[in-house]
């Protein structure tokens, strides 16, 4: 019998309360039992039990808790992407954990981020796609930070969630401008050609459902591009899941 896992796990719980960790979002000394559980339970109750309504396509926060709400912005332009899972808001202080991960390599909070998502899509009993894809980055941007938070989040979740990921499925061409602060037609263009599926990989998606991962949506104008990319190449269905979803007053 392989007891392996056992001493691993009793190693983990003696370094945790030897070295205890701080929690993530109160700064709280926290005695958990997995350095990849970087949040205390007082907070992890607090921020991420409790359901919130949102937008059924686009994940946006709304007042009425209805499965299958729209926003009027959704119901007057209709996205390219079926569906958005989200698991919290943008705001603080869980806007830490993504400028955590983004800025200070604070890798463990991927994990974090993608045992939400999946705890979300489970409390909503969302369809599983076939297959995970992540929002690339661009050349310069991959170069400086040294790896995609997208898809640091989707590696850990594709497993806890049984499914495929292609890290190569899509093909971010050139950097672009922050959308927050672009005005709409100025997004449009400052995408316009940003992405391309790599061609090895066309023969994956033709009536596919197509999970698309990443930490935050801020204006849905990346996504919106990238599910319009995969539907032109035989997508059937794609649905965006993300860790955090900005309010309209914050861009």
């Amino acid at each position: 019998m392989n007891r392996a896992p056992d001493l691993i796990h009793l190693w983990n719980s003696i370094l945790s309360y030897a070295l205890p960790m701080h929690c993530a979002l109160c700064s709280m000394q926290c005695h958990e039992p997995s350095a990849t559980e970087p949040i205390c339970a007082a907070c992890r109750q607090q921020y991420f039990i409790r359901a919130q309504a949102r937008c059924y396509q686009c994940a946006l926060p709304l007042e009425k808790l209805d499965d299958q709400s729209h926003c009027g912005e959704c119901l007057s332009t209709v996205p390219h992407f079926d569906r958005s899972i989200s698991a919290c808001s943008y705001a603080p202080p869980l806007d830490q954990l993504v400028l955590g991960l983004k800025f200070m390599q604070s890798l463990a909070y991927a994990n974090l981020m993608a045992t939400q998502i999946a705890e979300q899509m489970r409390a909503l009993h969302a369809i599983s796609p076939d297959l995970l894809c992540a929002v690339p980055l661009g050349p310069q941007r991959l170069i400086e930070r040294g790896f995609n938070q997208a898809l640091e989040i989707a590696k850990p979740l594709a497993k806890k969630l049984s499914l495929p990921l292609q890290p190569q499925l899509l093909i971010r061409l050139r950097d672009t401008l922050p959308q927050g602060h672009l005005s709409g037609k100025e997004r449009k263009q400052n995408l316009s050609k940003a992405f391309i599926l790599n061609p090895e990989f066309l023969g994956q998606i033709e009536g596919k459902h197509i999970g698309v991962v990443d930490d935050v949506i801020t204006t849905g104008t990346s996504l919106n591009e990238i599910a319009k990319l995969l539907k032109r190449f035989g997508a059937s269905q794609v649905t965006n899941l993300v860790f955090a979803r900005t309010s309209p007053h914050s861009f």
